[in-house]
């Protein structure tokens, strides 16, 4: 996974040095109420920054959260390696939080049996007026499953944007198809873990700067937890 990081991070630097007018950059930060993620709860009020690069579908993006609240809430930061291509995309994502199997939490602890980093890999499709996406980890602190080996814990969702009343929505469904203890503690099978309905729209703050705001109610079926979300987006 290292060799990957790197070899991205020289493909980024190599497209800066001969198509430097045609990457694109993203500087941005979420200010969430609550941090939820798939259906689980992970922290307080949070700040959620991002950083990334993008080059003809090829993109690679720093993202971490850090409780604003609440010291103890989650840190992390993730590092993911993606292409897309039309509506089809696929990627790699490396996960580190501050809860793993280092007591330390150091980041560049990677042994199999003694790091917090998960390693997971998607794929999924956007059709327009649906999407669909597929997670599986594939090394890392993954969970394990009935039989206490490695679970090799997915999570499969679908989402349907529409405009209503001059905002923007999106509704979300999503499951973990088989048993594993990565999500919620500990799921014995197929279990609907996310409902979602998000709302956006930018809140005009001056004639030339508004700022996105966002709210989402989220249920957990599995757990049968519920939230409301309020957050923004600051962005150059």
């Amino acid at each position: 996974m290292k060799k990957i990081v790197l070899f991205a991070m020289g493909l980024v630097m190599s497209m800066t040095t001969f198509a430097q007018d045609e990457i694109e950059a993203t500087i941005s930060g979420d200010i969430v109420s609550q941090y939820i993620w798939r259906g689980q709860d992970l922290g307080g009020v949070s700040l959620q920054p991002t950083l990334g690069l993008a080059y003809k579908g090829l993109s690679l993006s720093a993202w971490g959260n850090v409780g604003l609240a609440n010291p103890d809430d989650t840190k992390e930061l993730d590092l993911t390696l993606a292409y897309t291509i039309g509506g089809f995309n696929i990627g790699i994502t490396d996960y580190w939080t501050n809860a793993g199997l280092d007591p330390d939490n150091r980041y560049f602890m990677y042994k199999a049996h003694s790091t917090n980093h998960v390693f997971e890999a998607n794929i999924g499709y956007d059709f327009g007026f649906a999407s669909l996406q597929w997670f599986t980890n594939f090394a890392g602190n993954d969970g394990l499953n009935k039989n206490g080996k490695r679970a090799y814990s997915s999570y499969f969702e679908a989402t349907v944007p529409f405009k209503l009343a001059s905002v923007d929505w999106a509704a979300t469904a999503g499951a973990v198809p088989y048993a594993t203890d990565f999500y919620n503690g500990w799921t014995s099978g197929f279990a609907v873990t996310n409902v979602a309905l998000k709302a956006s729209k930018d809140m005009k703050i001056t004639d030339t700067f508004s700022v996105p705001v966002f709210a989402q109610v989220a249920a957990n079926p599995c757990t049968q937890n519920a939230y409301l979300v309020l957050g923004f987006t600051l962005h150059p």
